[in-house]
C-alpha cells in the first residue's frame, strides 16, 4: 500500500496556515487555499448528487459522476502542484460529448430555467452554481499569480484545463439539471 494518512490532525494549522505540497505555508485565506476548497466542496456537492440519484439511476450516469470525481481531485492536484498536468484535455472532450448527446434529446432553451423540478434536479443546480464558484476561485487565482487583472493562464504554472474544465463542468451539470427534471421545466418569467 502507498502513501496513508496516520494521524488526521497535526495542530500545525492552529494559527491559521496550511502546508502546501511545495513544503511552503500560506493563510487558510489565500486565494490557492480558497480555489482548492471550493474545488472540494464541488466534489462533495457531487457526491450528494450521486447519493440522491442512488442506485436505481442509470449505471452510466453513476460512472461518469465518479469520473468527474476522479477529475476533481485532478483539479485539486493541478492547483497543488505548480506545473501540474493531471487533468488532461480529453477530460474536457468527454463533458463537451456528454452534453452534446444530451441536448439532441431536450427541447431547445426559451427561457432562464428556474431550479428545483426534483430533489436531484435541485442538486444538480446547487453544484452547477458551485462550480461556477470554483471557475471564479480559480479566475482569481490566476489574476494574484500574474500580478494583474488580466488572466493569463498560459504563462502561468496552473494547468489552464483547470478553468476550461470548471467551466465546461458548470455547463454538464446544468444540461443534466434539464435532463433530471421529472416535470415540465419552470422558466423565469420575465417581469411586466
Amino acid at each position: 500500500m502507498g502513501f496513508r494518512i496516520s494521524k488526521v490532525y497535526t495542530r500545525t494549522g492552529d494559527s491559521g496556515t496550511t502546508g502546501l505540497a511545495t513544503g511552503q505555508r500560506v493563510g487558510k485565506n489565500h486565494p490557492l487555499i480558497q480555489a482548492m476548497g471550493t474545488v472540494d466542496e464541488l466534489n462533495a456537492h457531487l457526491g450528494v448528487l450521486k447519493a440522491e440519484l442512488g442506485d436505481a439511476s442509470d449505471a452510466g450516469l453513476q460512472g461518469a459522476l465518479a469520473a468527474i470525481q476522479q477529475q476533481l481531485f485532478n483539479a485539486g492536484g493541478d492547483l497543488a502542484l505548480p506545473g501540474g498536468r493531471l487533468l488532461s484535455s480529453e477530460a474536457v472532450k468527454s463533458l463537451e460529448a456528454q452534453i452534446d448527446r444530451w441536448n439532441q434529446q431536450l427541447p431547445p432553451l426559451e427561457n432562464f430555467v428556474l431550479p428545483g423540478g426534483s430533489r436531484a434536479n435541485a442538486q444538480a443546480h446547487l453544484t452547477r452554481a458551485v462550480a461556477r464558484r470554483a471557475e471564479r476561485d480559480v479566475v482569481t487565482l490566476m489574476d494574484v499569480l500574474s500580478g494583474d487583472k488580466t488572466p493569463k493562464a498560459d504563462s502561468q504554472a496552473i494547468n489552464p484545463r483547470v478553468l476550461i474544465y470548471l467551466n465546461r463542468l458548470s455547463d454538464w451539470l446544468f444540461v443534466l439539471a434539464r435532463v433530471l427534471d421529472e416535470s415540465p421545466e419552470v422558466l423565469w418569467q420575465q417581469p411586466g
